[in-house]
């Protein structure tokens, strides 16, 4: 993409910023967690002797994840709890703690955080729960503990929370029923509920785990913090979230973004429905519902967004092998059932994969090492009558032709048919041909669960159904596309004449106005090089009258007042007037509607605009979203915007070229840019560059909460906006 440059007396101009400048958030490094997942010793603050209590839970599971360092239970009242020797306090404990697991009441966390800052701890994971969660009163104390955190240096973790398990350290100080498997999957979630089901659960499938986080309140240690540290741990393939809410969107992303270059980053995101959408005055606002900032930061910052749990997973396991990423979307089937093969096919096309064409050899070599009556098309279906070395014939005989990328394979048990062989024949031909991706669909029950428990613990994914094995596999063409697409991407930055921009905000707020009346609003995008039609403020007929005649016939005039957004209901918008004597009725015409259909409103005058022809109508807007700031809209315009809602969403924050260009191509107006049913095609170049400008203008100015260009006219050469709408946040939600 190449973007005229627009530099000149003006002030305005454009160019691309440095890769690391992409996202503001406040983590510009990554923490030091080494003490909250691999500490030299552990003390137990409220440790109990008592079966059934969280302080004795916490000690016990320490000692049964086989954990080498020094453990250390604090209580004032007792003596020795589950054969260690307790103290009465973190400063009684001789030598250095590392961490120390908070299990007393919430009044006293406070005083116990500041004596571990003395004794020089340098994490906390504060199981506690009754803080902000539960009333005011929690939270000051809540804002206590992390302040105290803040001051002697130390990592916080919840408070309300289950605790941390590090299966490779080992270490399970939480108050868990269970410790993971050691795997490779780094699992952060904020349901610690939802931790100790996924703990039973993976031990059943068994998918191993290298950290296990239960962030509770997040009151100082953030999922971007976690995600940062995950980054960069050896012991780390996948890093999976389940997320409620995110503490610092900016933050989230600038971490997220910098981990999906290396490992794949899987988030589920709960409470996204339509109840959580506030009331909005713009289209971007109103159309911009709860989810719209999270699946748009999700997106720019190469996160793979799983709608359900159980997807989370089959994306996880589709990276759980060492050096396995999928090099191409052509897909080998091999089954002895035509019907799950006939899913698999379904599962594939309707997936955006592709069936693979085998070679003649490769047809050749199945014909002779197959029976007559096997099929050696793709699918191969060796038949129910298949063997387990038949299996392995069709398996190497797909893994060998350079036209297949990923192979899987589908069994149904067979009174004939060793699975377990077939499990171990997939093992080995996965081994042979290690830069394939091999995935399974072994159907059934009891009778396959050996030979799937051989294919998962050698980390070959095996799923029950066709379309888990699909999906999976399309995971891996996912995040391929994730990392080109982060890596191609270059962010996109815009000098605008800023003070003149401050000039308008500033008269609109002396005169006690959020809505910028439309010359107001022309005015501060043309400031920032965004191509309008002329528009100025006229308070009479005559004065209407003499600026259509220096604009030049025909003019368009609108009624120009804050507080009538739909200026059509009232008669307050008149086109085509051709001359002086058209502008004066017109002019009347409007301030008669106003009176009758908006009484009390406030009423400017009217807007005299040069008229121009229709182009291809568009839509470009922003809104501000309270997680991660400005968000972008594009879209068709005019009455399309609200019947069709044909529209994409981008944040402002972080945004690159291919963003916008992607933006773009998600929605039909790129069909009808691009010249539809012979129509010529529009200045793509010029769209996408008012595109980047107002998420620049956004960036500038925080005080802007929404802005509506519509309609947004496109033509073969160059772009106009023919209507801006801008409205400011309240000074005190702006910072002002």
């Amino acid at each position: 993409m190449s973007w005229p440059r627009r530099g000149g007396a003006d002030g305005r101009g454009s160019g691309i910023g440095p890769a690391d400048d992409r996202f503001t958030g406040r983590v510009t490094h990554v923490r030091d967690l080494s003490t909250l997942y691999r500490p030299e010793s552990v003390a137990i603050i409220g440790a109990s002797g008592t079966r059934g209590k969280i302080g004795n839970a916490v000690v016990r599971n320490i000692i049964e994840s086989g954990y080498g360092g020094g453990i250390y239970p604090v209580n004032p009242k007792s003596d020795i709890i589950e054969g260690l020797k307790c103290y009465p306090s973190v400063s009684d404990i001789p030598g250095h703690v590392d961490q120390a697991v908070m299990c007393i009441p919430a009044p006293l966390v406070a005083e116990a955080m500041r004596e571990c800052g003395r004794a020089g701890v340098k994490s906390v994971v504060t199981i506690t729960a009754g803080f902000r969660e539960v009333s005011p009163a929690g939270a000051k104390m809540e804002r206590e503990i992390a302040d105290i955190a803040d001051e002697y240096g130390m990592n916080m973790m919840g408070p309300n929370c289950l605790g941390v398990m590090a299966t490779h350290t080992p270490l399970n100080a939480s108050f868990s029923d269970g410790f993971p498997l050691k795997g490779n999957i780094a699992f952060f979630s904020q349901s610690g509920a939802l931790c100790i089901a996924i703990v039973d659960w993976g031990r059943e499938q068994g998918l191993g785990f290298s950290k296990f986080i239960s962030m509770g309140n997040k009151a100082d240690l953030d999922e971007a913090d976690f995600i940062a540290d995950a980054a960069q741990d050896p012991e780390t393939r996948v890093i999976l979230l389940y997320l409620e809410s995110i503490e610092d969107g900016q933050a989230f992303m600038k971490a997220a973004a910098e981990a999906a270059r290396e490992k794949p980053v899987v988030v589920v995101k709960s409470g996204v429905s339509e109840a959580g959408a506030r009331a909005a005055s713009s289209h971007t606002g109103a159309l911009a519902g709860a989810d719209a900032g999270f699946e748009a930061a999700f997106k720019q910052s190469g996160v793979l967004r799983a709608r359900a749990m159980e997807e989370q997973f089959v994306k996880a396991v589709a990276f759980a092998r060492e050096g396995v990423l999928a090099g191409g979307r052509r897909v080998a089937i091999v089954t002895n059932s035509g019907g799950p093969g006939v899913m698999a096919v379904d599962a594939i096309e309707a997936g955006g994969l592709k069936v693979a064409a085998f070679s003649e050899e490769t047809t050749a070599t199945l014909k002779a090492g197959l029976a007559g009556i096997a099929s050696v098309g793709n699918p191969v279906d060796v038949t129910g009558q298949a063997s387990d070395l038949d299996y392995r014939v069709a398996l190497e005989s797909c893994c060998s032709d350079p036209g297949v990328d990923m192979l899987m394979t589908v069994l149904a048990p067979t009174a004939v048919l060793d699975s377990v062989a077939v499990a171990e024949h997939v093992l080995e031909v996965s081994r042979m041909y290690p830069e394939t991706p091999v995935v399974a669909s072994f159907t059934g029950g009891e009778s396959v669960q050996e030979a799937i428990g051989i294919l998962r613990a050698e980390r070959i994914p095996c799923f029950q159904f066709p379309e888990a094995a699909v999906h999976c596999l399309y995971t891996m063409i996912e995040y391929q596309e994730v990392r080109r697409r982060l890596e191609k991407g270059k962010p996109l930055t815009f000098t605008g004449d800023a003070v003149r921009v401050q000039e308008v905000i500033d008269r609109v707020r002396s005169d006690g106005r959020s809505v910028m009346l439309g010359p107001e609003a022309m005015a501060v995008a043309e400031a920032y090089g965004i191509s309008t039609v002329p528009s100025r403020l006229a308070t009479s007929a005559a004065e209407a009258a003499e600026q259509a005649a220096e604009m030049g016939f025909p003019v368009v005039l609108k009624v120009a007042s804050p507080e009538i957004i739909h200026k059509t209901d009232i008669g307050g918008v008149q086109l085509g007037l051709e001359d002086r004597s058209a502008v004066d009725r017109a002019y009347a015409s409007i301030m008669e509607g106003a009176e009758r259909g908006a009484k009390g409103a406030r009423v400017y005058g009217v807007e005299v605009q040069k008229m121009f022809p229709s182009g291809q109508e568009l839509i470009v807007g922003l809104s501000k979203n309270a997680e991660f700031g400005p968000l972008l809209m594009f879209g068709l315009g005019g009455i399309f915007v609200d019947l069709m809602k044909d529209v994409s969403f981008r944040l402002a924050e972080g945004l690159t070229d291919v963003d916008v260009s992607e933006m773009i191509r998600e929605t039909k107006a790129y069909d009808l840019l691009g010249g539809y049913r012979g129509e010529a095609p529009k200045d793509m170049e010029a769209v996408e560059e008012t595109v980047a400008r107002v998420a620049q203008l956004a960036r500038d100015f925080d005080e802007i909460e929404e802005l509506d260009i519509n309609p947004f006219f496109a033509y073969e050469q160059g772009v106009a906006a023919l209507d801006v709408k801008i409205t400011l946040s309240q000074k005190e939600d702006a910072g002002l």
